[in-house]
C-alpha cells in the first residue's frame, strides 16, 4: 500500500533521513521508534507531501504523493495540534468535516460514538474552543478526525503522549478494534514502547534518519528494543 524508494531529506551538508527502501502492506499496524531527531515525524510528512524529498519518492497505491492527489481521500493523519481549526468548537469543527466528507449527521454520530469512552464527556457540548482544549484533549479530538471517513490508511504521530493512563489503555483498545472491523492501516510514531509494541505487529527502529532494525517477531520486540534503548 505505502511504498518508499530511495528517499533522502537533505538541510544544506545534513542528511536528516536517508530510507533506501520501504514497504507497509494494507491493513498493517506499523510502528516508528525513535529518538528525538531519529526523522521519524520527518517521514511522516514527507508521506503526506506535507515536505518535499530531497530525492526519492512515497507511493501510495501506486501513486507518486507529490505528483497525484487522489491517495489524499484514502489517508487520515494527525501529526500535531496545528492540523486543527483551533477557534471552532470540537463540535463545531466535527461538522465542518462532516460537511467536507459529505457525511450525514448519523455518519457523524456514529463516528463520533465510537470515542465516547476516550472523550470522557469532556469535549462534546462544552461549548470550549479547541484552543482552550487541554493537550490532551486536543490530541484526542485530532485523532477522531484523523480517523473520519473511513480511511484506508490512519498516521498518528505521539498519539499516546499527554494522554492519562486511562486514556492510553481506550485509545489502544480503539485502534485495535478499528483495525480488525474496518482493515484500516496504521502508521504510528512513538516514543512509548510499551504501547507501540501492544498494537503493532511490526516495528521499524529509526536513528539519525536510518532503518536500523526492522522487528516483525511480536515476542522479540520488547527485549530488541529495550536493549537498544538501554532500559
Amino acid at each position: 500500500m505505502i511504498k518508499i524508494e530511495a528517499l533522502k531529506k537533505q538541510y544544506k551538508d545534513v542528511v536528516v533521513l536517508d530510507v533506501e527502501g520501504l514497504h507497509i502492506p494494507k491493513t498493517e499496524c506499523f510502528g516508528l521508534v525513535g529518538n528525538n531527531g531519529a526523522g521519524k515525524t520527518t517521514l511522516f510528512r514527507i508521506i503526506l507531501d506535507l515536505v518535499r524529498s530531497t530525492s526519492g519518492v512515497v507511493f501510495i497505491d501506486g501513486a507518486d504523493v507529490s505528483k497525484d492527489e487522489g491517495w489524499k481521500s484514502k489517508v487520515g493523519a494527525y501529526l500535531d495540534e496545528h492540523m486543527l481549526l483551533s477557534y471552532l468548537t470540537p463540535d463545531e469543527y466535527f461538522e465542518t468535516l462532516r460537511k467536507i466528507y459529505g457525511l450525514s449527521e448519523a455518519d457523524i454520530d456514529l463516528h463520533l460514538e465510537k470515542f465516547r469512552e476516550l472523550f470522557n464527556d469532556e469535549i462534546m457540548g462544552k461549548k470550549k474552543y479547541i484552543r482552550d482544549l487541554s493537550k490532551g484533549n486536543l490530541k484526542k479530538v485530532g485523532i477522531a478526525a484523523a480517523m473520519l471517513g473511513n480511511p484506508e490508511i490512519v498516521m498518528l504521530d505521539e498519539p499516546f503522549e499527554n494522554l492519562d493512563p486511562s486514556s492510553q489503555i481506550r485509545l489502544k483498545k480503539l485502534i485495535l478494534q478499528e483495525k480488525e472491523v474496518s482493515q484500516t492501516t496504521f502508521l504510528i510514531s512513538s516514543h512509548d514502547l510499551n504501547h507501540v509494541t501492544d498494537i503493532c505487529e511490526r516495528i521499524v527502529l529509526l536513528e539519525k534518519g536510518k532503518i536500523i532494525k526492522d522487528l516483525r517477531e511480536k515476542e522479540l520486540m520488547v527485549e530488541e528494543l529495550n536493549t537498544y534503548f538501554g532500559t
